[in-house]
């Protein structure tokens, strides 16, 4: 039985001396199998602690000499065994829990003398300097000749790059390291996310830059990167659209999108309430959702899309008179915010609310609706703006909806009063 964690041994007799311990864990290997008991001259059961400033070991008794286990903070790989003599408490640290939880089973069984037989017994010998050595914490691949084929990534990566090594898909066993914060595959042939991306809980930081990538999938928008993905590099690909739950996203602060084919942004990107820091420069975007007045950027760059010129008179028109009975209930199921979803309304139903637009008058328009374009300046959502062409402009075509005709002549009459003045 082996474990390897950060370890302190702290003498339980130094308070009487006026010191104190160093209260910080060296990396070690500890063992337990069996040992020249040279007082009763005979095989007993030892733990064994190696670091790398002695890898041959020290050794401690285990039969009927530990006076104590604490294990409050096991489940976050934290442990102290307490042993009768020498008097020293060893403190465990920045264990695996499942393997922490095995190791202290074990000497649990050694203490209480069971049969040497029915322990997991390891042979009690020096370790290997590797063994020993702090967890690597970051790891850079920057060419193919460097990339690992047969051994693993470190388990305790927290970032990790790997660029120009002509990687087609993700590698699986990226996907095992759970204490990955950042990952970096820039600069690669990728084509397809796996879903289990979601399954790193702790990505803070993704950057797929310049890859060759054409869908961002719904289940990624829908996994634990909702709780932790803060800084999103999708730049460079072959993206034409990101799904409507892309916007599930809500802890982006940081979302660059630059160099693709978009020719639209989500319909509620407005609900990213955390994104700092937006660029789409060079898409195929045409014209602004009317949620992106809601976002609040410190810099916004919309350079080289072929926008529209905003004519509030140029306009589609989506109405049927009267409107049909289902979109009059949709319409009130929004304005009242009566809660919804599947086990209470069909799944298309929630699926038409789930795009519903705002009209000027503020009331709520789903299927049924006039579409038309104004100009926005860009400074009213972001303090720094990028201009978007080469002549100086910051503005740029927003989608305007008005539930009712009623709505869309007082707005015109409005612009009409504003170009007269």
């Amino acid at each position: 039985m082996k474990l390897q964690c950060d370890v302190e041994v702290v003498n339980r007799m130094l308070p009487t001396f006026g010191m104190r311990s160093r209260g910080k864990g060296t990396r070690a290997m500890l063992s337990i199998g069996k040992h020249l008991d040279k007082t009763a001259q005979r095989q007993s059961v030892f733990l064994m602690i190696c670091t790398a400033r002695d890898r041959a070991g020290a050794k401690y008794k285990l039969k009927n000499n530990i006076e104590k286990f604490f294990t409050w903070f096991v489940e976050e790989g934290k442990a102290t065994v307490r042993l009768k003599e020498p008097a020293v408490d060893i403190c465990l640290s920045k264990a695996d829990t499942n393997s922490l939880k095995n190791f202290l089973s074990a000497a649990r069984l050694a203490d209480k003398g069971n049969d040497a037989s029915s322990l997991p017994l390891s042979t009690l010998a020096p370790v290997r300097a590797r063994d020993v050595e702090q967890p690597k914490r970051k790891l850079t691949i920057m060419s193919k000749k460097d990339y690992p084929l047969t051994s693993n990534f470190p388990y305790s990566l927290e970032q990790l790059q790997v660029s120009y090594c002509k990687l087609a898909q993700v590698d699986m066993r990226m996907l095992s390291l759970k204490a990955l914060r950042k990952l970096d595959l820039s600069n690669n042939h990728i084509k397809k996310l796996p879903a289990t991306i979601g399954d790193l809980s702790r990505l803070s930081e993704l950057s797929l830059h310049n890859n060759h990538l054409e869908a961002f999938s719904e289940a990624l928008c829908l996994s634990t990167l909702q709780q932790t993905l803060q800084v999103l590099d999708i730049s460079q690909n072959r993206l034409r659209c990101l799904p409507a739950q892309f916007c599930q996203l809500r802890e982006l602060v940081n979302l660059k999108l630059d160099d693709n084919q978009l020719a639209c942004l989500p319909f509620h990107i407005g609900r990213l309430s955390k994104l700092r820091f937006l660029s789409a420069a060079n898409n195929q975007l045409s014209g602004l959702p009317g949620d992106f007045r809601k976002l609040s950027l410190e810099n916004l760059d919309l350079f080289g899309n072929p926008f529209i010129h905003a004519n509030p008179l140029d306009h589609t028109m989506h109405l049927t008179f009267p409107l049909p009975l289902q979109e009059l209930a949709l319409r009130a199921v929004a304005n009242l915010r009566i809660p919804h979803g599947p086990h209470l309304i069909p799944a298309h139903l929630c699926r038409n609310l789930e795009v519903t637009k705002t009209c000027e008058c503020g009331r709520a328009c789903v299927n049924y609706y006039i579409e038309t374009a104004v100009s926005m300046n860009l400074h009213q959502v972001s303090h720094t703006v990028v201009l978007v062409d080469n002549m100086g402009g910051t503005d740029a075509p927003v989608q305007q909806f008005f539930c009712s005709l009623s709505c869309y002549s007082q707005y015109l009459d409005l612009v009409l009063q504003r170009s007269l003045r």
